[in-house]
């Protein structure tokens, strides 16, 4: 009976943890911004505690989106090298022939 309690307790105090870690991490992104960013780029301004917790929440929609589970997104399939290792010669050869063409168009 005392494990069961005790065992809940844990339950309802992990949202708390994992919400006062995050809290913690975007205190650590306005301290390191403010010590670093706005000495070296020219135009920066410090941020507030809050623009640096979404600062933090923005780049994990950007770099991470909001897939649940870590490995290959849906639709995205192998990793770029593992579909250049199952290529044909030919077929990398058209992959290189596109992607010159497309850096061409961009050079103009």
């Amino acid at each position: 009976m005392f494990n069961k309690h005790r065992s809940r307790k844990k339950f309802f105090l992990i949202p708390f943890g994992i919400a006062a870690f995050l809290l913690l991490i975007g205190w650590v992104v306005m301290l390191l911004w403010n010590a670093i960013l706005p000495n070296v780029v020219a135009g920066v301004s410090a941020l507030t505690y809050w623009q640096a917790v979404g600062l933090l929440v923005l780049s994990k929609i950007l770099f991470s989106g909001f897939h649940g589970k870590p490995g290959p997104r849906p639709g995205g399939g192998m990793h770029w090298r593992e579909k250049w290792m199952n290529m044909s010669e030919e077929e990398r050869a058209q992959f290189k022939a596109k992607w010159r063409e497309r850096c061409k168009k961009r050079e103009e």
